[in-house]
C-alpha cells in the first residue's frame, strides 16, 4: 500500500468537516494493543498532548492511540474523545476499576481557515476517528489529501495547499517503517532538492501558525529509549522535505510507535548498531516522502478546484 498501514495491525481514522464555517478535522493511528512508543517535539510552537508520558524515564512504555488534529490547542480536546473509545474496548494502564488509555496527541493550527474561529475538533470527532481507524481493518488503504487533521492544512504560509501523506520502506529481514504526516508547514516543501514555488502569484498570503505532524511505526522490536531515537530520526527526514523547518513559528512533532513484531539482529553489539541505524535512516527516509506525499495529493486536488496554484521548481 505504500503507507504506515502497510505495518500489521497499524489502522488509521479520518473525521473531517467542510463547510458552514468548518474547515478541521481528526486523524487517529490506532496500533495493536501493546505497541511500544515514543515522541520528539522540536516545533517552537508546539500544541500537544500527553507527551511527556512518553519519555523513557516515565511509568508506561506503551501507547494506545496516537490522535493528530485540527484546532490548535482546542482540538486537543478530541483525544478525550479517542481516549474514552479506547476505555469501552478496554485498551489501556490497568488501574482499580478500569484502564486508563494512553492517548498523546498533536495539534495543527487551522483556526479560521473555513470561516470561523471556533469550529474545532472536539471529543465527539476524536471518538469518531479512533472507531473510524478500527473499523478500517488491517492493511487498509489510508485517506491522502484534504482530510482528517489536514483538512485544513495549507503550506508556506498559504501558498499551497497542504494535507495528509504517507509512505512506507521495507528492509531486510521483514523489518516496516511506515510513516504519516500532516503538513501545515511554514516551509516550502523540497523536490529533488529545490524549494517548490506557486506558478502564479497569491495576493497576501494568510496569516496564522504552522506545524507538521509526523506518526512513525514499524514492526521491529524496539524499547522506549530507541522508539525516542527513531522519532529524533524521523526529523532529519522532515528538515529534508521542508524549508526551513522547525521554526519558531512551527510546532513540529515525530512519534514513533514499534509493534515489536519482528526482532533486529542484536546478535553483537555491532549488529544491534547497525541494525538501528539502518532503521532510524529509513524512518528519515519514510517521513520526507510522507511529508511529500501530503503536499501532491492535497495539490492535486486543490490546483483542480482551481483553489490553488500548481507547483513548480524554485528558478524554473
Amino acid at each position: 500500500m505504500n503507507s504506515i498501514t502497510d505495518v500489521a495491525g497499524v489502522r488509521v481514522g479520518h473525521v473531517q468537516r467542510m463547510g458552514e464555517g468548518w474547515l478541521s478535522g481528526v486523524t487517529v493511528v490506532l496500533p495493536p494493543v501493546g505497541t511500544v512508543g515514543s515522541v520528539d517535539v522540536r516545533g517552537g510552537g508546539p500544541g500537544t498532548h500527553e507527551t511527556d508520558a512518553l519519555d523513557p524515564t516515565t511509568l508506561v512504555s506503551t501507547v494506545d492511540a496516537v490522535v493528530l488534529t485540527g484546532g490548535s490547542a482546542f482540538g486537543l480536546a478530541s483525544a478525550s474523545g479517542a481516549q474514552l473509545w479506547c476505555e469501552e474496548q478496554g485498551r489501556g494502564f490497568a488501574v482499580p476499576g478500569t484502564v486508563v488509555p494512553i492517548v498523546p496527541a498533536a495539534a495543527i493550527f487551522d483556526l479560521g481557515r473555513g470561516g470561523d474561529v471556533k469550529a474545532r475538533p472536539d471529543a465527539d470527532m476524536g471518538y469518531q476517528a479512533a472507531a473510524a481507524a478500527f473499523a478500517s481493518g488491517d492493511h487498509a488503504a489510508v485517506g491522502r489529501g484534504n482530510l482528517g487533521a489536514g483538512t485544513g492544512a495549507v503550506v508556506a504560509r498559504g501558498q499551497f495547499k497542504g494535507g495528509i501523506g504517507t509512505s512506507s520502506i521495507t528492509l531486510d529481514g521483514g523489518v516496516i517503517v511506515g510513516a504519516i504526516a500532516v503538513v501545515n508547514a511554514l516551509g516550502s516543501p523540497l523536490f529533488s532538492g529545490a524549494a517548490a514555488r506557486p506558478s502564479a502569484d497569491r495576493a497576501a498570503p494568510p496569516e496564522g501558525l504552522n506545524t507538521t505532524l509526523v506518526v512513525i511505526a514499524t514492526n521491529a522490536v524496539l524499547d522506549v529509549a530507541e522508539c525516542k531515537r527513531t522519532a529524533s530520526a524521523g526529523h532529519a527526514g522532515l528538515a529534508r522535505a521542508l524549508d526551513p523547518s522547525h521554526t519558531l513559528a512551527d510546532g513540529d512533532t515525530v512519534f514513533a510507535l514499534a509493534t515489536g513484531a519482528v526482532e533486529l539482529d542484536r546478535s553483537t553489539e555491532q549488529a544491534r548498531q547497525v541494525s538501528l541505524i539502518t532503521l532510524q535512516s529509513a524512518a528519515a527516509e519514510a517521513v520526507r516522502l510522507a511529508i511529500l506525499d501530503g503536499v501532491l495529493s492535497a495539490e492535486s486536488v486543490s490546483t483542480a478546484a482551481g483553489d490553488f496554484p500548481a507547483y513548480r521548481p524554485a528558478g524554473e
